[in-house]
């Protein structure tokens, strides 16, 4: 146990934060898991003897990463039973710089938990695999391996057009407003033809079951949500900007909930939309109150709004 105060603990921590919960977000794919994984590591240093400790960062690197194994390798079962769709929480951005976008998270999901881990923490934030194999406890060679197989299943996810921070707001301001007048001719001039629709309604708000793609069969859904949904009943856009790397926008339905939507861009054009509408469950945090809460340092991460009004408040790949 340690001599030092719970305050001083306290203390050390906090710079580090930020940091472990960006970890911790991208592992997992849920705010709210990311922070009761870094709250638990906070509980582990402050058992520790932090005398004995030389690097702290390193230190508490592993011990995020290790929990965060442990957690994706008991919730990786249950992932088959989650209804339609799935997508990582919505994370609002305070610029469009982002490594990991929506795209590659969802193309993490097809790593083993070592693969992602060992991809994530060299290729993303830059730690040498020697750090690596001490943190996740392989040896270098075998992390090598994994970060490599890692690469090869998740190329094509890699973000390769950088959108400008401006043209992506106007875009996605320009999609929810023909989105919601049921303006179609301006909706199929912004969409590529292979365009793909994802919606995830966390099993239980009324969503699409299955991924859909195509201009025509996407046009088609858009047009029907315009028409019975959104002229019928009304959409308030209360924040455009960019989620999870990608330029979209937070409305407020007329049920009262907020909902995501996210575009992939490409070449000008949107290639894919992405769409959270998970049921509120913002009782179970109330100490997000805040409708909106922004990034304020360096490697922070924060929710888009959809975190403190529900969507994905935890992951349903771990639920029972």
């Amino acid at each position: 146990m340690s001599a030092d105060k719970p305050e001083d603990a306290a203390a050390t921590f906090a710079p580090w934060r930020p940091a472990l919960l960006r970890i911790a977000y991208r592992m997992l794919g849920s705010v709210a898991d990311a922070e009761d994984v870094t709250q638990e590591a906070f509980i582990r240093w402050m058992k520790v003897d932090r005398r004995e400790v030389r690097e702290p960062a390193a230190f508490l690197r592993r011990t995020v990463t290790r929990l965060c194994l442990d957690q994706l390798k008991s919730a990786r079962h249950q992932r088959e039973t989650y209804l339609g769709p799935w997508l990582p929480e919505p994370v609002l951005e305070e610029d469009e710089v982002e490594d990991v976008t929506l795209p590659l998270m969802l193309a993490l999901e097809r790593l083993s938990p070592l693969e992602r881990a060992a991809f994530l923490l060299h290729d993303v934030f830059g730690l040498d695999f020697k750090e690596v194999a001490a943190t996740i406890q392989r040896d270098t060679a075998a992390c090598r391996q994994l970060a490599a197989r890692a690469r090869k299943n998740i190329r094509q996810e890699r973000p390769r057009f950088r959108v400008e921070r401006q043209r992506g707001i106007e875009l996605a301001e320009a999609f929810f407003a023909a989105s919601r007048s049921g303006n179609m001719d301006a909706l199929g001039a912004m969409l590529m033809d292979d365009v793909s629709f994802h919606a995830d309604g966390g099993g239980k708000r009324p969503t699409l079951l299955e991924v859909i793609q195509g201009i025509d069969v996407v046009m088609t859904q858009l047009e029907a949500l315009a028409r019975i949904v959104f002229r019928a009943r009304g959409s308030k856009l209360l924040r455009a900007g960019f989620i999870n790397g990608l330029p979209g926008f937070v409305s407020q339905e007329a049920d009262g909930e907020l909902q995501s939507t996210a575009l992939d861009v490409e070449n000008g054009k949107i290639a894919a939309i992405y769409l959270c509408r998970q049921e509120s469950r913002q009782a179970q945090a109330p100490a997000l109150a805040a409708p909106w809460r922004h990034a304020t340092a360096p490697n922070a991460i924060a929710p888009a709004g959809v975190h403190e009004a529900g969507c994905h408040s935890s992951d349903p790949r771990a639920q029972t």
